[in-house]
C-alpha cells in the first residue's frame, strides 16, 4: 500500500489554498491542502506497524512547528507548479529529516522546499497567467502546527488519514 506523511495547515489556510486549487489543481478532490514531509512510499502491513511506532516516538521528542507562509512562488521552469512558499524553519527541517531516518531510511527525491501546492499541471501560458497576479498578492500567514499525519492512498487515488501524531505529546 502507498503511504505519505504530511502536515495539514489550519482551516483558514486550507480555505485560501482551496480557493485556487478548485480551479488549478487536478488533485483538489484527492487530498486537502498540505505540506509534504515524506513523499509517497510503499509499505506492507508489517512495515507500516514499525513506521507507526517510530513516528509515535518522534512525535514525543519534537515540538510544534511554526508555519510561516511568505509568498506565492513556482517551480517553473522545472515544472509548472504554483505554491504558497513556507519558510524552512529549523523545526520544519528537523521534522522533514526525521521522516527519512530509522525504518523510513532513505534519500528524498527532491531538495526540501516546504510549500502548499495551489496549482499544477498547467500549460506554460496558463502558468504565466495565474502566477503573475498571485505574485502581487500578500500571502503572509503564520500559525503553529501541533500534529502531523500518516496517510494512505485508496484505490480511487484519494488519500485518507491512517494515524495522527501530536507533536510534543
Amino acid at each position: 500500500m502507498k503511504y505519505g506523511i504530511v502536515l495539514f495547515p489550519s482551516k483558514k489556510l486550507q480555505d485560501i489554498a482551496n480557493s485556487y486549487r478548485k480551479r488549478y489543481d487536478p488533485n483538489y478532490a484527492l487530498i486537502p491542502p498540505h505540506l509534504t514531509l515524506r513523499t509517497p512510499f510503499e509499505a506492507s502491513e508489517e512495515e507500516i506497524g514499525k513506521v507507526v511506532r517510530q513516528l509515535r516516538e518522534l512525535s514525543k521528542e519534537l515540538k510544534p512547528i511554526p508555519l510561516k507562509i511568505t509568498k506565492f512562488s513556482s517551480f517553473a521552469p522545472v515544472n509548472n507548479v504554483i505554491y504558497m512558499k513556507t519558510e524552512p524553519t529549523e523545526e520544519l527541517i528537523v521534522l522533514h529529516e526525521k521522516m527519512y531516518s530509522g525504518v523510513l531510511e532513505g534519500k528524498p527525491e527532491y531538495a526540501f522546499v516546504p510549500h502548499v501546492t495551489i496549482a499544477q499541471n498547467l500549460s506554460n501560458d496558463e502558468h504565466s497567467d495565474v502566477l503573475g497576479p498571485l505574485k502581487m498578492k500578500d500571502a503572509s500567514h503564520e500559525e503553529t502546527i501541533d500534529r502531523f499525519h500518516l496517510l494512505y492512498q485508496l484505490d480511487n487515488g484519494s488519500w485518507t488519514v491512517h494515524e495522527t501524531f501530536i507533536l510534543g505529546a
